[in-house]
């Protein structure tokens, strides 16, 4: 018989599979566990942004869209980047709505690497960027923050990493596994590194840009003049305004660059769901109240959740940003594989183990506040317990 998984290509094979819907897969399979595992909102969508959804069906559009997008899904969209980033794009040319934040980071690989190409990544992070490299026989070059600098990207290790093959850098602020944030400030010397570099191309990946705890400002390297022909934002409604089910996103960037992504997601995509695009009208528009909302009470949470691991014993950068809070648990004699496992068996709670989001992660674990206060303070409860336990070897 036919060895199937030898059939399978050696760049697919070589990723492992997500660690993510590991531990919340495990979760699903036991009874009364509370999932800190997922970066989901908890919060349903508000109720403007379903009913757009609802009565664009009454009205008909049950149809494809254009490829890259309605006209005025895509206006709609230039319009609030316009508003909250003071930068104009084309809406004709220059924005791509795509399936979700994820398609355009796949998009973007495809689009722009040859075998061999050099992308820099910068770790921890989101776990998609490192595959879709791979998946597009692209090397990735690793960057590892530190959390002594909050997590955020050094500009003399940005510097190091840069070699004659490297295509493009991947840059997401801000940040998931860890809640950092850079600033306008802490990107100018990362602007400044990019000026000497002109072949460099970045990828910046802005889904949680609307949940900074810090500063209303959205900071970005497509904000700085000289650098906005190079960058190629990614952007979505799935974190800011709990839309993950509409699974709608959007590209923004160079005519150049937007092009050959649009030409790929036109053959493998079509379109994005038409009633996510009306949807996306009303929440583009009309919703910035409803993002400060989430936004307040996410950040209630941050201050519960940072006060329940300090009560733990355990050390955590504050975040500043997303949702997600990256504690250490150096010293406690386990891996964070162990951790999350005896964690979730001995305790019912899922959290995700930091090295997830690549190998520097390793010693942290991830817990997201998208989740209600009751099971917030039940979960760090537990997780002082936990610890405590650990510290006594009892488990």
């Amino acid at each position: 018989m036919t060895d199937l998984n030898s059939k399978v290509s050696s760049s697919v094979a070589s990723v492992p599979p997500s660690a993510i819907r590991k531990f919340f897969d495990l979760a699903s399979e036991m009874q009364g566990v509370i999932s800190l595992s997922i970066g989901e909102p908890d919060f349903v969508t508000p109720w403007s942004i379903r009913e757009a959804g609802i009565n664009s069906l009454v009205d008909g559009y049950t149809h494809y869209s254009p490829n890259a997008g309605y006209t005025n899904a895509k206006k709609a969209i230039t319009d609030y980047i316009s508003r909250r980033y003071g930068i104009d794009y084309d809406p004709n040319g220059q924005c791509l709505i795509t399936v979700g934040g994820s398609e355009g980071l796949d998009l973007a690989a495809r689009a722009l690497i040859n075998p061999g190409d050099e992308v820099i990544i910068v770790e921890p992070c989101f776990v998609a960027y490192k595959a879709t490299v791979l998946f597009s026989h692209g090397v990735p070059v690793i960057i590892s923050t530190r959390q002594e600098d909050d997590f955020k990207l050094m500009a003399d290790d940005l510097e190091a990493a840069i070699t004659d093959k490297t295509k493009y850098l991947i840059l997401g602020y801000p940040g998931n596994p860890t809640g950092a944030v850079m600033t306008m400030e802490d990107l100018k010397p990362i602007r400044d590194v990019l000026m000497r570099h002109p072949e460099i191309i970045v990828i910046s990946d802005e889904l949680y840009c609307e949940l900074n705890y810090v500063s209303d400002e959205p900071s970005s390297l497509a904000r700085f003049p000289e650098l906005k022909d190079r960058v190629v934002m990614i952007n979505g409604f799935s974190k800011s305004y709990a839309m993950t089910g509409f699974r709608i996103g959007y590209v923004l960037g160079p005519t150049e660059l937007i092009a050959p992504m649009t030409k790929i997601h036109q053959y493998c995509i079509m379109s994005a769901p038409s009633m996510s695009q009306f949807a996306v009208i009303e929440a583009a528009a009309n919703c910035d109240d409803q993002i400060k909302a989430m936004r307040d009470e996410y950040n209630h949470r941050r201050r519960v959740i940072i006060k329940g691991l300090n009560d733990a014993g355990l050390e955590c950068f504050t975040p500043s940003g997303a949702f997600y809070a990256f504690p250490s648990i150096k010293g406690l004699g386990l891996s964070s594989e162990k951790f999350c496992e005896k964690f979730l068996t001995s305790k019912k709670v899922a959290i995700v183990p930091g090295n997830a989001f690549g190998e520097c992660g390793e010693d942290h674990v991830r817990i997201s506040y998208a989740a209600s206060m009751e099971n917030i303070k039940t979960a760090m409860e537990r997780l002082a317990e936990f610890t405590e336990e650990l510290r006594k070897g009892i488990v």
